[in-house]
């Protein structure tokens, strides 16, 4: 199962300030749940809470019926496309996206044969041989996704700022995760302080504001409540 549920999951900096305070939720498997708010409201660290980058202060996380507060960030099964991916500018493509199967220490067919597979699902298949320097940018943000899937993971955590660029770009980059969620069946759970964006993407949306969860509602396809 690949459910995420906080309960009483609170976030208190060094100088007092509560960035989230006591959030409880569940998001079942496979579904793409958008948490919006302004900045500062806490839907960030949520996140870094859950992969592993920021302490828990209090409550717990559940992926499942696994507790992460006592797994390893590297042992959970989950990936994240934050703004800071690093790509490896001297390596190919094939190599950037293997690299993570290949410290797990799987055997060269099953890299191979994910690797190719998630290539072929962004459709960078061609560029495979190419060293990153030598690719765009939008062809960049493709490769560290398909990183990130070649893992298998059960939940996929995306950031605003993965995707800050123009908007033909970002709408390319929601629509692969989209398409992650969908044909991938791997649960997503997304960052945005654009509310437009966040009712139109045919998602559940939590809605954040100074640490607490203040609405939860699934949208549309075109951007009403169910």
């Amino acid at each position: 199962m690949a459910s995420v549920t906080f309960e009483h999951l609170s976030k208190t900096y060094p100088n007092g300030f509560v960035s989230v305070d006591d959030v409880n939720l569940t998001i079942e498997d496979g579904e793409f749940v958008v948490f919006h708010g302004p900045s500062g409201c806490g839907k960030s660290t949520i996140l870094r809470m859950i992969g592993g980058l920021e302490d828990i202060t209090s409550g717990r996380i559940y992926l499942g019926n696994d507790l992460l507060n006592d797994i390893l960030p590297r042992d959970r099964r989950l990936a994240m496309a934050f703004q800071n991916y690093t790509l490896y500018r001297h390596m190919n493509v094939y190599d950037n996206m293997a690299l993570g199967l290949r410290l797990r220490d799987l055997p060269r067919t099953v890299i191979d044969s994910r690797v190719k597979s998630a290539a072929g699902f962004f459709g960078i298949t061609d560029i495979l041989t190419k060293k990153i320097r030598t690719i765009s940018d939008a062809e960049r943000q493709r490769v560290a996704l398909g990183r990130a899937v070649v893992c298998q993971p059960k939940v996929l955590l995306v950031d605003e700022d993965f995707a800050r660029q123009d908007d033909d770009r970002r709408r390319e980059m929601l629509d692969d995760i989209i398409r992650i969620n969908r044909d991938l069946k791997i649960t997503v759970l997304y960052v945005t302080n654009n509310y437009d964006e966040a009712v139109s993407l045919n998602a559940r949306v939590i809605f954040m504001k100074d640490g607490r969860i203040t609405g939860d509602k699934k949208f549309g396809s075109a951007g009403s409540p169910e």
